[in-house]
């Protein structure tokens, strides 16, 4: 019940919604909204001895089975090095397996086996679940407006790439 209390104590963003407060409490809203998400799998992840990193990774194969590791960086926006070691620790506990690309026989696609699909469905249902009550007590509205805004917020030549996902699967 103090859940619903605070949820509905949220203001209203005022008419004057670009003064410093008003941005300043969107970008908070930003940070804890995000922590908060990510911390209903932590603990998932802590049990699988995999990170947030490891489920970026499988979350954006699932999406684009056959995702190359080129791709696959400029979506997580990593090192390669970072993105390497993932990819080695995933291979080794049998989530993922890499073969030569269709059109380039240099690159790598990347597709999760059937343990990597099962786990990555596991831990996305418990983000599912967060984000379907966050948008269920905003409305349509508001989810609306949640995607538009975070959408404006990405440079333009990756609003692209992020619009394809999962349509090519």
């Amino acid at each position: 019940m103090a859940e619903e209390n605070f949820l509905s104590q949220v203001p209203a963003a005022s008419a004057l919604f670009l003064r410093e407060e008003e941005v300043r409490r969107g970008i908070e809203y930003l940070f804890f909204g995000h922590a908060a998400l990510w911390r209903t799998i932590d603990a998932r992840l802590a049990e699988n001895g995999l990170g947030r990193a490891h489920y970026r990774a499988l979350y954006f194969i699932a999406r684009q089975p056959g995702l190359t590791i080129s791709d696959l960086l400029a979506l997580l926006g990593i090192t390669k090095q970072s993105l390497g070691r993932v990819i080695k620790e995933m291979e080794a506990r049998a989530l993922l397996a890499t073969r030569p690309g269709n059109r380039d026989r240099r690159q790598k696609e990347l597709r999760l086996t059937p343990e990597g699909r099962q786990l990555e469905s596991a831990i996305f249902s418990q983000l599912r679940d967060a984000m379907s009550r966050a948008y269920t007590h905003a409305g349509q509205a508001a989810v609306t407006g949640f995607w538009q805004v975070n959408e404006a917020l990405l440079p333009p030549r990756d609003r692209g790439r992020i619009a394809k996902l999962g349509k090519e699967a």
